[in-house]
């Protein structure tokens, strides 16, 4: 029942935007963009292999405490007072001495995801849940630019690992470069479906 009588159709996508997230021609231009990002955590993470980060989280813990103080003058690193209250509460609760490991450990995970081609869309959201987390943290740096990066990562999965192990990793599992059913006529005039 359609209540507000409106015509359902689908939308289809302006032929830039099916060209860059559904193309496989463009995912030379992914790549770069895959190897970059990839590049930078990986990096990131590597830099923080040291007894500050992984025995007790010292330097995360200095991290959050300079995040979390309100200034006399200026504004605070943290502009959203729930922000501030979670961090607060993981320091309160001595979460850094694991949360550090966690933070290296998922910066490598995501650069040798995203440079390898390996689950793009996935590896991109956690980078770009990472870049969101640093900066509601107060630590803007690149992770703006980041971030966008990863969320058009994200936008185009299906081709962004296609120069990658995704080629090989998303066939496996049916999606999205399954063989494609044509249904043509059949002896007997029925229709039946056939693999291309």
């Amino acid at each position: 029942m359609n209540i507000f009588n409106i015509t359902h159709r689908e939308v289809q996508d302006p032929p830039i935007a099916h060209w860059f997230f559904n193309n496989t021609r463009s995912s030379w231009l992914w790549l770069i963009v895959r190897l970059y990002l990839g590049w930078d955590w990986l990096d990131a993470g590597m830099h923080k292999l040291t007894p500050a980060w992984l025995n007790g989280g010292a330097a995360l813990k200095g991290f959050w405490e300079n995040a979390v103080k309100i200034p006399e003058q200026g504004k605070p690193p943290i502009a959203f007072d729930w922000y501030r209250g979670f961090i607060v509460y993981l320091l309160n609760t001595e979460s850094y001495t694991w949360f550090a490991k966690l933070v290296v450990a998922g910066e490598i995970l995501v650069g040798i995801a995203l440079i390898l081609g390996a689950f793009v869309g996935i590896a991109a959201f956690f980078g770009a849940l990472l870049n969101w987390n640093f900066i509601m943290a107060g630590a803007a740096s690149t992770n703006g630019l980041l971030f966008a990066l990863a969320i058009l990562l994200m936008l185009a999965w299906k081709v962004a690992g296609y120069i990658g192990a995704d080629y090989y990793l998303l066939a496996f599992l049916g999606t999205p470069w399954r063989r494609e059913h044509k249904v043509t006529d059949a002896p007997g005039g029925k229709l039946a479906g056939t693999r291309a």
